[in-house]
């Protein structure tokens, strides 16, 4: 998600109204971090794949050629350092996305108690706080949106866990790209996000 963050000012709104706002641009600057992550992530994993890649076409070489002892074919000092500090890399960043999918569950959980809080007070014909929205519907996105992001998270877990143990070509390749493209991140995320920002005003009305 391209652009600046989103701070939030809501003079003249409800409390609840406020917090939904809120809500809505911490979505926003939440996913924006992720994508930064996923980028730094994504370099981490391509140094990874790049040095199995390059160590296994040394060890082919070698192994045709029969020129060496087979003592000297073993892993040089450098490629175990390079290899951990790059999986050190990914797997900071990892945690990192970890700590933005928790700050995802609060706010999805934040939501559905301003949600419980209004339909108690008003039942279910309370007037939309802000344009057309009726309160459930931010609670509705916020799931939709959290479902999306823990499958993610799950998907990149695999990749950490087993990169740095594949030495098949194609399996790094399918890692590296399910890394990049996210195939649990639909697009109609950003379709989400976007109509959560219009409805809450962090976007205007044309």
């Amino acid at each position: 998600m391209a652009g600046r963050s989103i701070t939030p000012k809501s003079p003249g709104l409800s409390v609840s109204a406020r917090k939904i706002k809120d809500n809505a641009a911490d979505w926003h600057n939440l996913i924006m971090k992720w994508e930064t992550l996923n980028e730094n992530g994504f370099t981490s994993a391509t140094k990874i794949m790049n040095i199995k890649i390059a160590t296994r076409f040394k060890d082919k070489l070698e192994i045709e050629c029969d020129n060496v002892a087979s003592d000297d074919r073993s892993m040089p000092p450098d490629y175990n350092v390079a290899l951990e500090e790059h999986c050190t890399e990914l797997l900071r960043t990892f945690e990192n996305m970890t700590k933005i999918h928790q700050k995802m569950e609060k706010l999805c959980s934040t939501t559905k108690g301003i949600c419980d809080l209004e339909k108690y007070h008003h039942g279910d014909h309370r007037t939309p706080l802000f344009h057309t929205w009726p309160t459930s519907y931010f609670y509705e996105a916020s799931v939709k949106l959290l479902e999306m992001y823990s499958k993610e998270l799950k998907l990149k877990q695999t990749v950490v866990q087993e990169i740095a143990h594949t030495a098949d070509q194609d399996l790094l390749m399918v890692y590296l790209s399910s890394w990049l493209y996210q195939p649990y991140i639909e697009q109609s995320s950003r379709v989400i996000l976007e109509s959560m920002l219009l409805e809450t005003g962090h976007r205007s009305l044309l």
